[in-house]
């Protein structure tokens, strides 16, 4: 058999040395994203919310048709009713940056290998794989490159959203008949001619039909993005699906959906030349103009707020002290809505934190940003718990919680549905016995990081500690084949201990398990709803206390599996702050 090739390696290192050689231009990117974005969403926002309504009225009536104008009015006064205005505008913001970024670059792209048969053989295939690609792959280098929050949401969409403009333009060229191209080359035609007088005029429907498309997936990657920490609607139906809030949930869907039909409606019929003749050449042209009036008096007000003010937050970036410009007034955390987020905005409510923001995203972009900063020595704070792989393999500190906002030590419990000592004997004693240290489960989450599987790394923890493997299962009767479901979150910690669970009960005791990786809310109400046998990976009194208090009496708690866990503010060593009191020093 063939040894592995290292592509993960490879891939790991031309990515460092990117980080490491092309950082400044990184650095410009990025700055140029965020102010494009900021001033989009500014732009948005200047206007009073009904007043932006009544001009998007009007322009779906210019562009469109009375129903398009009735559903854009009503979509919009609905998301404003709900409460999403805000969010709606940043997401409109970073789909329109995204969507011009893509168009920019997609429409030369399509044109050169459209006239160019060696590019089009390059280009073609690695379209192929941008559109192939699961899109959360492209957000651990995003993040690398360009930390948490709205870039590396804009550098992602645009990964994931140019192929079709590149495409159409493509086709839409390829499919200009050959007469008319020799045509315009027999009237004495040059190049540039013949491309912006037949080819693109010619193409224009097919290019429009790429350009919709790439919109639309533009807005596809919001709430993808909001887990790299892009603010917005994708960051509310985030924060909704993690809680197991159905009703918020589906509020913050309505506004993406509401969002989404206006954007490619609006798309659809802007470049329609049946429908612009048709609204050119009927009386009501005053409506074009009022409604270009409008528009320009909406650019040149958010022009001039936004010279006023680049940023909306930059009037807080210099407060707080010396600390906290230090950090850029920045706590990088994990998942909306997850236990250890409540009690760091409860921290920041209880050390007056005012000036700080807490950032959202996920535990893998809070440690591919740890990472980050480590390597250039810079100062960062994340929420980190223990146990976790990153304070083997970084020299972290938590921060002093004189108040106790963080409580005492957390335990992480074993539950499990009701009725499963009856039904699963063994599987329910085995449970009931699992416990394990953290620096037990610290050699698993290491050695899943140093490369090896997940199963692999169980099962060689497993071989290597047969007497407590054994001291949990002495006396259980093997099953045969029995099924058992168990459900995990996605965290280092959980995915070791669920791995070992899931070796021992199918080689030691003859169970057919089925893991599940799910977020924290699903994790529970699977488990009361007795959809899911059991999990280890409960997070008590605090993390997961909101689950424990709606769902105690539906499941049973098997006690701890493991004591002495932490939850905190962390900060690599060398950063000089020793107690979340002195963050505002």
């Amino acid at each position: 058999m063939l040894p592995k090739l290292p592509l993960a390696d490879w891939i790991e290192a031309l990515v460092g040395w990117m980080g490491s050689h092309l950082g400044g231009l990184f650095d410009a990117i990025a700055a140029i994203i965020e102010h494009v974005v900021g001033f989009f969403s500014g732009l948005f926002l200047l206007p009073h919310p009904l007043l932006f309504i009544a001009i998007l009225g009007i322009l779906a009536f210019a562009i469109g048709r009375l129903p398009l104008t009735l559903f854009t009015v009503i979509g919009f006064l609905l998301i404003e009713n709900l409460g999403y205005w805000t969010q709606t505008m940043n997401t409109l913001g970073l789909v329109i940056t995204s969507g011009l970024i893509s168009i920019i670059l997609g429409i030369p792209l399509g044109i050169w290998s459209a006239y160019s048969r060696t590019a089009h053989r390059i280009i073609s295939p690695i379209l192929d794989f941008m559109q192939t690609m699961p899109a959360f792959v492209y957000l651990l280098p995003a993040v690398t490159f360009f930390s948490l929050g709205v870039v590396p949401g804009v550098i992602a969409s645009v990964i994931f959203a140019i192929p079709p403009t590149i495409r159409m333009t493509y086709l839409g060229i390829k499919q200009v008949s050959a007469e008319l191209s020799e045509a315009a080359e027999a009237f004495g035609s040059t190049t540039w001619q013949k491309l912006f007088k037949v080819d693109l005029p010619l193409a224009m429907p097919t290019m429009m039909a790429g350009i919709n498309q790439t919109i639309m997936l533009s807005l596809s990657m919001v709430v993808i993005a909001s887990m790299i920490g892009a603010q917005g609607i994708g960051a509310e139906v985030y924060r909704a699906v993690a809680q197991l809030k159905i009703g918020q949930g589906f509020e913050a869907g309505l506004a993406v959906v509401v969002l989404a039909i206006v954007l490619d409606r609006f798309s659809q019929n802007l470049f329609k030349t049946g429908r612009r003749k048709a609204v050119l050449q009927n009386q009501p042209r005053r409506r074009l103009i009022f409604a270009s009036a409008l528009l320009a008096t909406l650019i040149i007000g958010g022009i001039a707020q936004y010279l006023l003010l680049p940023s909306g937050t930059s009037a807080d970036a210099n407060q707080g002290g010396i600390v906290a410009s230090k950090f850029h007034n920045q706590i990088i955390g994990i998942d909306p809505g997850s236990g250890i987020m409540k009690s760091t905005a409860k921290a920041m409510q209880d050390y007056k934190l005012d000036s700080w923001k807490l950032i959202e995203g996920s535990s893998t972009a809070m440690t591919a940003m740890l990472d980050k900063a480590i390597k250039s020595k810079e100062p960062i704070i994340i929420t980190g718990w223990t146990p976790h792989w990153m304070f083997t393999k970084y020299d972290l500190k938590y921060l002093d919680d004189p108040k106790k906002t963080y409580g005492e030590s957390e335990e992480i419990h074993t539950i499990a549905r009701k009725g499963l000592g009856q039904e699963q004997p063994t599987a329910y004693a085995f449970l009931d016995r699992f416990k394990w240290t953290p620096e037990e489960m610290g050699e698993i989450m290491v050695a899943i990081q140093g490369g090896q599987s997940p199963e692999e790394a169980a099962k060689d923890w497993a071989t290597k500690h047969r007497d407590r493997v054994q001291e949990w299962t002495k006396g259980l009767a093997k099953v045969n084949g029995q099924k058992l479901t168990l459900s995990y979150v996605a965290w280092d910690s959980e995915i070791a201990s669920t791995n070992l669970l899931q070796y021992v009960l199918h080689e030691e005791l003859g169970y057919d398990v089925t893991s599940l990786q799910v977020e924290a809310g699903p994790m529970w109400t699977g488990v009361a709803s007795g959809d899911v046998d059991a999990t280890a990976s409960a997070w008590l009194p605090l993390t997961h206390a909101d689950y424990w208090s709606k769902y105690k009496n539906q499941v049973e708690d098997l006690g701890p599996n493991m004591t002495g866990v932490r939850t905190g503010l962390v900060v690599p060593a060398y950063v000089d702050v020793s107690s979340i009191e002195d963050l505002n020093k």
